[in-house]
């Protein structure tokens, strides 16, 4: 029989236990006390046992040590199959991706993993599956999304340029106040509930179409927003309709949840009761409107998507009573959650 193969003579049993006591890898922690086993005099049969494999692990053990040391009995990664795509695919498909198709070439309006099998196909003529394409993409960081509505006419410039002159414009308002006046930025908009409402996402069983109750009445109302992300508050009406009437009550309202000697900025679309002149204004606030066609820039937008998701879709409306009472327990219910007005509110932008 073949003698066992010795150990490299620079390590030793109580420095391999040391390694095993400050390490949390199991496997690398097996293999060390197998060694240490060995180093202290014990027989491969033994050393087999404290480590719970066979002889032949033991040598296999036993030849990376001492080929790399107590690295060389650390788990390694499996160099897996050759990569389908290279970089310089990988870059061209996240080019693709990032610019969306084009129809009248693709004959799609959207990116499916198919279309973008054969476009690799096409491109490179390279034949890879759907499963094999979606790890691809997301460990390029990609991930299916919803889109978020953007409006057609969008200035492509309007946004950047107003959040990089927001500073000077709050700046200037406060140079018009007397010294001293703490600065409050709201946020204003409006939403329309009704009876003809929204039907969320749900969790179902794969395989299944849930159902969930859709009325087509037309009977409504508008709740009036706004918040105040760096202090946590908000102020809001329910009304009959959106009207310049309808702004100045709820201005009243903004105007009596402002701390006291506090100016706030309200930040708003331009609606034509937002901006309208016969609308009269308190004292303590100043209307501040937002670019046009970028209603991206108000987070009370997602206060209302949060409100419809979780407390006003998915329901049947009797009458507008029932509506009245349903939008105010959801905004009521918003008020009461500080937290959350500040985690949907808050804007680096604004806020720094």
């Amino acid at each position: 029989m073949a003698a066992a193969i010795g150990l490299r003579f620079d390590y030793s049993a109580a420095g391999l236990r040391t390694l095993a006591r400050t390490s949390r890898v199991g496997n690398y922690v097996r293999r060390l006390l197998t060694l240490a086993t060995i180093y202290e005099g014990g027989t491969r049969s033994e050393a087999a046992r404290v480590g719970g494999v066979g002889l032949q692990t033991v040598r296999d053990w036993v030849l990376r040590f001492n080929a790399a040391g107590p690295d060389g009995l650390v788990d390694g990664i499996a160099p897996g199959g050759i990569a389908l795509l290279d970089d310089a695919q990988r870059r061209a498909l996240a080019a693709i991706v990032a610019s969306g198709p084009i129809p009248a070439a693709h004959g799609v309006v959207r990116w499916r993993l198919l279309d973008l099998a054969q476009w690799v196909w096409d491109e490179f003529r390279v034949s890879i599956s759907k499963q094999t394409l979606s790890r691809e993409l997301r460990a390029m960081g990609y991930r299916k999304l919803s889109a978020r509505p953007r409006h057609h006419a969008q200035d492509a410039d309007a946004m950047p340029t107003f959040k990089k002159n927001f500073p000077a414009a709050v700046a200037a308002i406060q140079a018009r106040l007397p010294g001293g006046t703490p600065i409050e930025l709201w946020w204003q908009d409006e939403a329309r509930v009704g009876q003809k409402n929204g039907i969320t996402r749900r969790w179902a069983r794969r395989g299944t179409r849930p159902s969930a109750p859709k009325d087509q009445r037309t009977t409504s109302a508008y709740i009036y927003g706004a918040i105040c992300p760096a202090q946590g508050k908000g102020a809001g009406l329910v009304l009959p309709r959106c009207n310049s009437k309808g702004m100045m009550l709820h201005l009243a309202e903004i105007s009596a949840a402002v701390a006291p000697g506090a100016h706030a900025v309200l930040l708003l679309d331009q609606a034509g009761w937002h901006i309208s002149a016969a609308l009269v204004v308190p004292v303590n606030i100043t209307l501040l409107p937002l670019p046009a066609k970028c209603p991206e820039l108000n987070p009370v937008e997602n206060v209302w998507q949060f409100m419809r998701d979780n407390w006003l879709s998915n329901r049947i409306f009797k009458s507008y009573e029932d509506i009245l009472d349903h939008c105010c327990f959801a905004w009521n219910r918003l008020i009461e959650q500080p937290w959350r007005i500040m985690s949907i509110g808050l804007r680096k932008w604004a806020h720094g």
